[in-house]
């Protein structure tokens, strides 16, 4: 259902009053209400109009298209505002991009050229009939066909990347300048997002026309309520995936480079390519672009969330590594469901990790959202601040969330289990054997939560690992407190201490005594080990016994005892 005239017209001022003041911002938010009054006006092509304004431009969205809607000259100003969403720099690599409320950046190119596909099959477009363009999908060729056959061609002769990177907004409340956070390529995560999406409204399209206007509403989660649940766009990568099989989008790959050999100028870098080389190409496009943008769950970068920077120097890890380990946030107690919540609950974690635990950064590695979203922490390259002892060895992954007494979303579950970490495998940044962890296995801590740790009893790769099995490397203590799971500074008491172990056991000190000259762990008469206080021996760990000299703290409200025996596992030297 159309708005008034005089509802447009005040949306239109509003804009118009805020390029006044700066640029209109590159957000799909800013978009719909240029699309609602193109609507009151009757604007017959308005994705046509897209393609004249700087749309897809390519030689095969011009041959399949055909010519795109004449611009009259002056341009009315409505339309300038559609053609500075669409182009605003002609020299940039990044234009014609637009933020979506989700916070994925969408490339609006190959989005409106698949939905003029499916607003042309609706109004009953056969297709193309002369070769070799017949054999095209259009709803493919124009969205990202042509752009994913180019991109591992030119990958092929140069060595470039052929797929990615992301990259990050100046500021997502008025997005003005993206910027990409590595090499670029014809197929950055922009258009992939964008692609994937004029996929799925062309065939929406296709099926039933609507105004473009309602289904951007619809489709991104516009003033619809998305913070009760997650807006289409955020599963787009489950949805392109079920409509989309490896093997057709293989096939439609086949078929444009067989389009690109008699193009220029990729006719004359064809020439060095025989059929199997070809297939070969389309097999490892089609492959691998499922699983970056299909198969693997999104992460949104540390830009995006507004981080913090790190303070000091970060120290690198050195993958593959062997452990994943869960965690709950506890505070946040409550999941995020939007991006925005998302990024307000991350930036107040690195805040409290940070300014009141003295942390160098937000502790875990990844945060899992309830939007469809991970969240960058320090990610797959920095050591992180999550599981105390085992920072070096794996990877932190914090759902956002008090899940103490029941369990995550199917779809948070799902992107971690079932994307994440066969993901993390498959990239080289997790062993192929890797282990997995609830945090409360190795420090002891209620985290992450009851409900959160049955239900990662059923993942792949569990194990069943006692606190008794730490960390022996003296150089891998850090200033991490066990208790990082949970804001609240009573919600945990039980103390963990360093050890230096000799033969004799009247010569063990704790951390706590500040020892100014402790020997290290080379040394044949001191071995360091840490430990927590309340250790209780499980089946088979035990071989000798330490003896602590000084008082150790158990739990609240006991005493410190003047000597405590603990069994200690019989593989530590």
């Amino acid at each position: 259902m159309h708005c008034s005239a005089a509802a447009v017209l005040l949306l239109l001022a509003v804009l118009s009053a805020r390029t006044q003041a700066a640029l209109l911002p590159h957000h799909i938010s800013s978009l719909i209400p240029i699309l609602q009054s193109l609507e009151v006006d009757d604007t017959p092509d308005i994705p046509s109009l897209v393609r004249a304004l700087g749309g897809c431009g390519t030689p095969v969205c011009h041959t399949l298209l055909g010519d795109p809607t004449p611009t009259p000259k002056p341009i009315p100003e409505l339309w300038k505002l559609l053609a500075h969403l669409l182009h605003p720099n002609a020299t940039a690599a990044e234009h014609g991009l637009a933020l979506a409320p989700d916070g994925s950046t969408v490339a609006l190119a190959p989005l409106f050229a698949g939905i003029e596909v499916g607003l042309k099959r609706a109004a009953g477009w056969p297709g193309p009939i002369d070769q070799p363009y017949a054999a095209l999908d259009p709803l493919y060729a124009v969205t990202i066909t042509e752009a994913l056959g180019t991109s591992f061609l030119m990958a092929q002769v140069n060595g470039t990347a052929a797929l990615g990177p992301d990259g990050c907004w100046d500021d997502v409340d008025n997005p003005q300048s993206f910027t990409l956070l590595g090499p670029p390529s014809l197929v950055p995560d922009a258009v992939a997002n964008g692609a994937m999406d004029g996929v799925l409204l062309g065939t929406r399209l296709a099926e039933e026309p609507i105004p473009l206007s309602i289904l951007f509403r619809r489709y991104y989660g516009v003033e619809n309520g998305i913070t009760s649940g997650w807006p289409h766009s955020s599963r787009r990568r489950r949805d392109f995936g079920a409509l989309t099989a490896v093997g057709k989008l293989e096939e439609e790959v086949v078929a444009m480079l067989r389009v690109l050999r008699g193009l220029s100028p990729t006719r004359e870098i064809m020439e060095e390519f025989g059929e199997e080389e070809e297939a070969d190409i389309a097999h490892r496009a089609a492959r691998e672009f499922m699983e970056v943008y299909v198969e693997c769950p999104a992460i949104i970068p540390r830009c995006m969330w507004g981080a913090r920077p790190y303070r000091g120097t970060p120290r690198p890890l050195s993958p593959p590594l062997g452990s994943i380990y869960i965690h709950h946030t506890f505070v946040p107690s409550a999941p995020c469901r939007s991006f925005a919540a998302c990024a307000r609950d991350m930036r107040s974690m690195q805040l409290f990790h940070q300014d009141t635990r003295g942390w160098d950064d937000i502790g875990y590695s990844f945060v899992v959202g309830s939007d469809g979203y991970l969240y960058q922490g320090r990610g797959w390259h920095w050591v992180g601040a999550h599981t105390r002892g085992h920072n070096t060895k794996g990877y932190g992954v914090g759902y956002v969330g008090n899940f103490s007494a029941s369990l995550p979303d199917p779809e948070a579950i799902a992107l971690v289990r079932d994307g994440l970490i066969p993901c993390a495998v498959r990239a080289g940044w997790l062993h192929q054997n890797y282990t997995l962890h609830g945090h409360r296995q190795m420090v002891n801590t209620s985290c992450p939560g009851d409900a959160l740790f049955q239900e990662i009893q059923t993942w792949h790769g569990f194990k069943s690992w006692s606190l008794a099995h730490q960390d022996t490397n003296p150089t891998n203590v850090d200033h991490v407190d066990p208790r990082l799971c949970g804001q609240q500074p009573n919600e945990y008491q039980t103390r963990w201490t360093l050890v230096h172990i000799d033969l004799n056991p009247m010569n063990s000190r704790s951390e706590d005594q500040k020892d100014p000259s402790p020997r290290g762990p080379q040394s044949n008469e001191f071995q360091t080990r840490r430990i927590p206080s309340t250790w209780t021996p499980t089946q088979g760990w035990q071989t000798r016994t330490l003896v602590f000299r000084t008082p150790v703290w158990t739990s609240p409200g006991s005493l410190p005892v003047a000597q405590q025996t603990v069994p200690v596992a019989s593989n530590i030297p």
